[in-house]
C-alpha cells in the first residue's frame, strides 16, 4: 500500500536532494543520516557525499577528510543496525525460507559471491568488498551480517571499508581530472 502511493520513492528522492543541497556544518548531519540509511535500506551510491556543497571554509583536504569521516561513521552505525537485523533474520526460519524462494534467491547469490569472501578473509573481506566504488554495499553488509557475530569488528570493518571506498573514489576522480 505504501509503495503504491509513491511515499517510499518520494522519501528516497528527498534524502538524495538533501545531500545535494547540504551546506555548512549542519550539512554534515545530513551526510551522517544519508550514510546511515545507505548501510541498511537506501539503494544508491554512497560516494555522492563527496559532492555535497558544504562550503565549510577550511582547506580542501580537511573538508574531504571530515566528509569521509562523518560518512564512514554513519555507515558503520547503520551497519550495526543491519547486523542486528541480519542476526534476527538468521534466527528466523520463515525469513530464510522466504529469501531462498524469492525470485532472485539472495541467499544463494550471497553464498556464491560475498560469503566466499567473508569466509576466506573474514572482516577484512568485508572492508575490501566495501572499498569498491559505485557498487551497492547494502547486500554485502547483510550477507556478512548473517555470517558474522562480532558487532564491534563488524562496525570497524564497515568504517574502514567505507572510508577506503571514498578514498578510492577521490583517487579515481583526481586521476581522471589530471588526464583530462
Amino acid at each position: 500500500m505504501v509503495f503504491a502511493s509513491g511515499l517510499i520513492p518520494d522519501i528516497v528522492d528527498n534524502v538524495y536532494a538533501a545531500v545535494d543541497t547540504a551546506t555548512g556544518w549542519p550539512g554534515l548531519a545530513i551526510i551522517f543520516v544519508y550514510s546511515f540509511l545507505i548501510a541498511f535500506i537506501l539503494p544508491g551510491p554512497s560516494e555522492v557525499v563527496l559532492a555535497a556543497p558544504l562550503e565549510l571554509g577550511i582547506p580542501l583536504w580537511v573538508h574531504f577528510g571530515i566528509i569521509m569521516g562523518v560518512s564512514a561513521t554513519g555507515k558503520a552505525v547503520g551497519s550495526v543496525l543491519a547486523f542486528y537485523l541480519g542476526q534476527e533474520a538468521k534466527q528466523s526460519g520463515p525469513v530464510i525460507r522466504w529469501l531462498r524462494q524469492s525470485r532472485f534467491d539472495i541467499i544463494e547469490w550471497s553464498e556464491k559471491r560475498t560469503v566466499k569472501l567473508a569466509r576466506r578473509y573474514g572482516y577484512s573481506g568485508l572492508a575490501i568488498a566495501l572499498c569498491v566504488p559505485f557498487f551497492p554495499d547494502t547486500l554485502s553488509i547483510y550477507a556478512f551480517a548473517i555470517l558474522e557475530k562480532d558487532y564491534l569488528k563488524f562496525a570497524a570493518a564497515t568504517f574502514i571499508g567505507s572510508l577506503g571506498r571514498l578514498v578510492v573514489t577521490i583517487f579515481i576522480f583526481e586521476g581522471t581530472a589530471t588526464i583530462l
